[in-house]
């Protein structure tokens, strides 16, 4: 057949049809195997443009001196990573304060996002008049942004003019409680802002897992003389284990990136007590023009939260196995 096809090719002739249909072939055989990558082309810009490319510039501004207002930034090496360390350093006791504000609300918060949605998914999982609304109600403030949520719980919870205290006097309880002003008030706030914003989402994924999970075990269980306790302790928490991963990890991840709450509601008062590390972290690159440090305390909390994500995946895999 090659001999052929080189003949015919020698005097001028068209290529026989098998040959066509062979490069044919391999044309598309080709375009087949481009297609995934064409689909994911767009992804992959984006991914590259708005994600690896900020973390190599943020790993390459952490060795630097970087000021936004002088012109030269000069290689510094691990020196900003060492300042967070060094008990001798400007930036110490600020930054470790910031990461047990971080901590405190992230140990405080994170038990009540993952309980409370999970009563409320249990809740609207079953049928009821009005069902359809109410789901929509417990979702609503989630779709707030957090401008919007700060602002109005800062006049709500205002020890003077707000509405809370207002609300307390009239039923005979406190109505001078500084609940954005002094500990444990402070925490309290910011805790129960943030669950009352953001439980409908872990709701709406709980709500998820339970409809994939098969009502025949549920009927098996009753069959077998299982209460309510012990069908949720053996069908509805086995068959979520996927879904608690999930709502488990984004849950602390999002705590630990808090920002918007303190900064709106308590300002970090009292003192610097409610100032998170995000805060910390935007003050010190924007208003300290301090962006090489900003970037090695980013790099440093992000370690920390992927070490957290690890351990929780491993411990959800251990108790799988």
């Amino acid at each position: 057949m090659a001999d052929v096809i080189e003949v015919g090719a020698a005097r001028g002739d068209a290529p026989p049809p098998a040959a066509n249909a062979v490069r044919r072939s391999a044309s598309a055989g080709r375009t087949r195997r481009a297609t995934p990558y064409l689909f994911l082309a767009p992804y992959l810009v984006l991914f590259g443009v708005f994600g690896l490319l900020p973390i190599v510039l943020g790993v390459w501004l952490s060795v630097h001196q970087w000021d936004f207002q002088l012109p030269n930034r000069p290689f510094v090496g691990l020196d900003n990573y060492k300042q967070l360390f060094s008990s001798d350093s400007a930036v110490y006791g600020d930054w470790w304060q910031s990461v047990r504000a971080t901590a405190i609300f992230t140990v405080l918060s994170v038990p009540l996002l993952v309980v409370v949605p999970l009563g409320l998914a249990l809740l609207l999982n079953r049928s009821f008049p009005g069902r359809t609304f109410f789901r929509a109600i417990y979702f609503a403030p989630y779709v707030l942004g957090v401008a919007v949520i700060g602002l109005l719980w800062r006049f709500l919870l205002d020890a003077n003019l707000g509405l809370v205290n207002r609300l307390l006097g009239v039923v005979g309880l406190p109505s001078d409680t500084p609940w954005v002003t002094n500990m444990p008030w402070a925490w309290i706030s910011l805790v129960g802002v943030t669950v009352w914003w953001t439980s409908g989402f872990n709701a709406v994924i709980y709500l998820a897992g339970l409809q994939d999970i098969s009502p025949e075990l549920y009927e098996a269980a009753r069959m077998d003389g299982a209460n309510a306790w012990q069908r949720f302790r053996n069908v509805t928490l086995p068959g979520l284990r996927p879904v608690l991963l999930f709502v488990i990890t984004t849950t602390v991840l999002a705590s630990a990136n808090m920002f918007g709450q303190s900064f709106l509601i308590t300002q970090g008062t009292p003192g610097t007590e409610t100032r998170t590390v995000v805060w910390f972290i935007v003050e010190e690159g924007l208003r300290n023009n301090n962006a090489g440090r900003a970037a090695a305390m980013s790099i440093v909390f992000a370690l920390l939260l992927a070490v957290v994500s690890i351990a929780n995946f491993r411990l959800f895999r251990y108790k799988e196995d």
